[in-house]
């Protein structure tokens, strides 16, 4: 991990909320959302890698 983030109440609360919609998105199971989270930043760090390496060449 690169740092620690800290959000003020209002960003703190923004992330409640979608987080919380999240969890309401896959029937209230936490740890089935937190999977697919996971796959879901998987998918994004391997464009993202993709991308920066095709723009540095």
């Amino acid at each position: 991990m690169d740092g620690i983030v800290r959000l003020d109440n209002r960003q703190e609360a923004v992330l409640q909320a979608t987080a919380d919609k999240f969890i309401a998105l896959h029937k209230g199971d936490a740890v089935k959302a937190l999977k697919e989270m996971i796959v879901l930043n998987g998918h994004l760090q391997q464009r993202l890698d993709a991308l920066l390496g095709s723009w540095q060449k």
